[in-house]
């Protein structure tokens, strides 16, 4: 199925008012706040963030909206139009959910981290939630509900906070509440994004700022459906294979080393920490490319940075599958394609690839075609722009 983008001011009134009536429908009321935060793509970068070096992403122009209005009896009521079902906790409860509701884990750990900066917490509301954002695509929805939820309950209790601790809080949520390890890349890019630019972190500060994008780029996103699996262990196995690269190392970080030291020190890793250890070393290098060769323009060199990433993923980081090598290997050979990679966590989920004006309906068409003779499914075609970040409407 292909969706192709559309008008972002005529999106965002759709979903504003398809949110306010839900939520009249729901409470019998009007929400108070309304805030949104999109989703991103991993532009490159690839597990980069908690290791502390740098990424590049691009906040898209869909996202998660969140409508809340206080309650005066201190209960907390969630419903969300993907998740459907209303869950009331009592006043103050906030256990971790599990099955149909564990989408509500996400909103919990921002109010369970809020204290953590000094911030008060929400006492009773009314919360729905909306997206426009593909799930299990690498769009990071999770980032974009902790952020859009974050910025909803700081206003409905009268505070604000400054764009950087509100990607904290969004991060804290997820690694302490949640419990995915990931680093600051999907809330950093949710939160600092910027239309007709990328957002670049270094990951060690975190530092944030944008880059623009040269005229003429879309982005086209080939979400695979297949299983993107970070709470169930693979991202956290990576991650704790790159802590044990790195201490094998002798520093604290990869991004403390380099590719010689990496060479030279082959002898005290297992073959595959070698190969985590390499590929983020390499990846890091990619980046800081990335950022030289988007300021001079040269949409081939990125294009040919982004598919190295993705055969590093495949041969040393071990986060691509076949059906994200194949959509890879067929876009890297279509005409008006800069290059391609997976983009997210990997073990499934999308892949991204980065055109010229030209690339058309018709060319992603044919490789979903393609795609479809070979596996006997189709993945989702999405033609994305790039948009703003988090913010109250």
């Amino acid at each position: 199925m292909l969706t192709q983008c559309r008008p972002l001011l005529g999106q965002r009134f759709f979903m504003k008012q398809q949110l306010t009536a839900l939520f009249q429908k729901t409470f019998g009321r009007a929400p108070t706040v309304i805030a949104r935060a999109p989703g991103r793509i991993e532009f490159i970068g690839n597990h980069t963030d908690y290791n502390g070096g740098s990424v590049i992403g691009a906040s898209v122009d869909r996202g998660v909206w969140v409508a809340v209005a206080p309650r005066a009896d201190g209960e907390r009521h969630f419903f969300s139009e993907f998740a459907g079902g209303l869950t009331i906790l009592k006043p103050r409860a906030a256990d971790k959910q599990a099955g149909a509701a564990s989408w509500i884990n996400y909103p919990l750990g921002v109010i369970a981290a809020l204290p953590e900066f000094g911030l008060r917490q929400p006492e009773g509301f009314d919360y729905v939630a909306m997206s426009d954002l593909p799930t299990g695509a690498g769009l990071s929805s999770s980032a974009a509900i902790e952020l859009a939820s974050a910025l909803a309950f700081l206003a409905v209790t009268g505070q604000q906070t400054d764009r950087e601790t509100l990607v904290k809080i969004g991060k804290h949520a997820e690694n302490h509440f949640v419990g995915v390890p990931c680093g600051i890349l999907d809330q950093g890019v949710s939160g600092f994004g910027k239309a007709n630019h990328l957002v670049f972190i270094d990951c060690r500060g975190p530092r944030f700022d944008t880059v623009s994008l040269p005229p003429g780029v879309h982005f086209w996103i080939f979400n695979t459906h297949t299983k993107h699996a970070l709470v169930d262990g693979l991202y956290a196995e990576r991650h704790h294979e790159c802590q044990d690269a790195a201490k094998a190392l002798g520093v604290s970080l990869l991004a403390d080393t380099s590719s010689a030291r990496v060479e030279e020190g082959r002898a005290l890793l297992s073959p595959d920490l070698y190969k985590r250890a390499k590929h983020i070393v390499d990846e890091i290098a990619r980046v800081d490319q990335m950022t030289d060769v988007l300021k001079q323009g040269d949409l081939a060199a990125a294009g040919r940075l982004l598919t190295a990433s993705h055969r590093s993923s495949q041969m040393l980081f071990g986060n691509s599958t076949e059906e994200l090598d194949f959509l890879v290997d067929t876009l890297a050979s279509t005409p008006n394609v800069y290059g391609a990679r997976l983009t997210g966590g990997g073990f499934g989920g999308a892949v991204m690839a980065l055109t010229n004006a030209a690339f058309s309906a018709a060319q992603a068409q044919s490789i979903d075609d393609a795609y479809e003779r070979k596996y006997g499914s189709r993945p989702d075609v999405l033609h994305m722009l790039t948009g703003d970040g988090a913010q109250l409407l």
